[in-house]
């Protein structure tokens, strides 16, 4: 990773409640003319994308919370990101390297030896970088901003990007159409052999996700996955970033990535349904030809439903991805809101933006009160 800003990862003392979460109907809607923040889950961890700056905030094995902050390449913002459906693109391939990039870094600090991570916060402190006790959490740890002491190349990276990209390709594209592949002989029109394939690729996505539910890693994957979203629905709703503000919302959010991947997989059913039915080797180069243009639409579609979520329009576009969320997001304990609510504080700390409720947003307990 490039330079951290420290300054951006302080820890506030913040009480705890226990409250049922809400249903997704119950969120509050997002306050107008506020940039869009999201993120991602990881190894133990968060990562927010702010509007110009993105934070990892990742749970050490002593129980401190790292925490840094870097500016978003240029290569993925400027004026092109602002373009309907070019964005869409530009969004996916920033994700692809973002996340890929945050997940690695998350498993090298999360696998720390603790002598090697006390080592750090002691280096940290020493070095002048800030080192708050935490009062809310599984650890109790301080925070921490030293980085870890292995990073991947970029070359590294770009390889791992590829290699998962021809696996999802595998898996996501040519499978399906092995698959329909087989049973061809036996139909008559080519829209139904397309509309085939892509039911066998939604049902693909939703087995895979639900089959990898089945690992712990990834059952604590998707609770970080779900204090990630009850984070960024307290900041759209305006309210201070403590952990009973957090605790109120739900853990889907319509503008989702796994709401986006049902999404491509439906839009891809509808545009892959008019190609007919070519030779093998050209159904397979037309599924990855599209693949830019598929995520594009499905990023508006998703942005749109993100958008109008309390429109009855909005809701049923987002309804399907909220559903498989049920899946992919968990409810988060003490812990993982904590680090949810570190990621989202210095995303908005290192983009200049004032948190929710002002100065005291993010700090003392919480009175129940929204901001």
């Amino acid at each position: 990773m490039a330079q951290t800003d420290s300054d951006h990862c302080h820890r506030r003392d913040s009480d705890v409640t226990g409250r049922q979460p809400p249903t997704a109907a119950s969120v509050p809607a997002p306050l107008p003319n506020r940039p869009l923040y999201g993120g991602q889950a990881v190894i133990e961890g968060v990562m927010i994308r702010g509007a110009r700056h993105y934070s990892l905030a990742v749970r050490r094995p002593d129980g401190a919370i790292f925490c840094a902050t870097e500016p978003v390449s240029s290569r993925f913002s400027g004026r092109a990101r602002r373009i309907p459906f070019l964005r869409g693109v530009l969004i996916l391939a920033e994700t692809l390297w973002l996340g890929m990039k945050s997940l690695q870094r998350s498993a090298v600090i999360a696998a720390e030896e603790p002598a090697a991570s006390s080592a750090s916060s002691t280096d940290a402190a020493n070095s002048g970088a800030p080192a708050h006790p935490v009062a809310a959490g599984d650890g109790g740890g301080p925070v921490t901003t030293r980085a870890p002491q292995s990073e991947i190349s970029n070359w590294a990276m770009a390889l791992t990007i590829a290699i998962a990209l021809l696996f999802g390709i595998g898996i996501f594209l040519i499978l399906p159409l092995l698959a329909v592949r087989l049973i061809d002989p036996f139909l008559a029109s080519s829209v139904v052999s397309n509309l085939i394939e892509g039911v066998i690729r939604l049902a693909i996505l939703v087995g895979y996700v639900a089959g990898i539910s089945a690992m712990k890693d990834i059952r604590r994957v998707y609770a970080y996955h779900g204090a990630e979203h009850m984070a960024v629905h307290t900041y759209e709703a305006g309210q201070p970033l403590t952990p009973g503000n957090v605790r109120r919302h739900p853990t889907p959010h319509p503008r989702c990535g796994t709401a986006f991947l049902l999404t491509v997989a439906v839009v891809s059913v509808l545009v892959f349904a008019l190609l007919g039915r070519p030779d093998l080797e050209w159904r397979i180069l037309s599924r990855i030809a599209l693949i830019p243009v598929v995520a594009a639409v499905s990023y508006e579609i998703i942005r749109f439903a993100g958008a109008h979520r309390r429109a009855w329009f909005g809701q049923a576009l987002a309804a399907p991805g909220l559903l498989l969320q049920r899946i992919t997001t968990r409810q988060p304990d003490d812990g993982q809101i904590e680090v949810a609510i570190t990621a989202m504080a210095a995303a908005l700390a290192a983009d200049g933006n004032a948190p929710p409720g002002g100065a005291d947003g993010l700090a003392g307990t919480d009175d129940g009160q929204t901001g």
